[in-house]
């Protein structure tokens, strides 16, 4: 009897120590799927994503700087976007800004409504928050929907130290992340998102968050900004 209780223990102390094994291997199995439905919109050399905003090349002031995506021009015209659409995504990228530097990430940019992308886009702003307000947190602060709505919290870094950025779009839920931290969620086109609209610079402008697709778009006209590491996932 104390051999077959020794013997079904084994066993059992086999398939325990078995088990890790089969769980890393289907982990790992997923983590490469994962990864896999990621697609990059920059390679640190070319500018194959994007074009300019209502033009069918790159603005020339854009260029690649130690393999990252630079505007060294602001001026008009220097608005950028990928040369494809996108509805839900999943969107990360780092950036970078001059000292007292402002720009912007836009998306559901719709080119027909006229020669801004914030006429339609909601914008994901991007600002040196430590020359602005003593770097008070507000609506128009890093990672706010730009002049709409407050980040929860400032983590930005020091003017030309590199951001952490995504943003998360399923329908009308938003999500913005900023150097690991969400610090803005919200539903687009919510009774308590339009209000907010209402309060801001954007409310004499209709056509404003009323997309639910497009591209994204990228504000290169306000200083010098640095983008690297831009990779998307469609969650369609």
């Amino acid at each position: 009897m104390n051999r077959f209780l020794i013997l079904i223990a084994g066993l059992a102390l086999t398939m325990t120590a078995c088990q890790p094994a089969e769980t890393d291997e289907a982990m790992s199995e997923d983590a490469a799927a994962n990864e896999a439905e990621w697609v990059s919109l920059f390679d640190g050399e070319t500018f194959d994503h994007w074009r300019g905003y209502k033009q069918e090349a790159m603005p020339e002031g854009w260029i690649v700087d130690d393999g990252a995506m630079y505007a060294s021009v602001p001026e008009a015209g220097m608005d950028i976007v990928t040369r494809e659409s996108f509805t839900n995504f999943d969107f990360e990228f780092e950036w970078r800004l001059e000292e007292s530097g402002n720009s912007g990430v836009m998306w559901h940019v719709d080119e027909s409504a006229g020669d801004y992308p914030w006429l339609t886009g909601p914008e994901y702003q991007l600002l040196d928050d430590a020359a602005y307000n003593d770097g008070a947190v507000g609506k128009n602060s890093a990672a706010s929907n730009y002049d709409v709505l407050a980040p929860t919290e400032a983590v930005t870094r020091a003017a030309m130290e590199w951001n952490e950025a995504r943003i998360v779009v399923e329908g009308a839920s938003v999500q913005h992340w900023l150097n690991g931290v969400m610090v803005l969620a919200y539903e687009k086109g919510s009774e308590a998102h339009m209000a907010a609209v209402a309060e801001s610079k954007w409310t004499g402008y209709p056509t404003y968050g009323t997309t639910d697709t497009g591209h994204i778009a990228i504000q290169g006209d306000h200083g010098a900004v640095w983008f690297r590491n831009l990779r998307i996932k469609r969650l369609d």
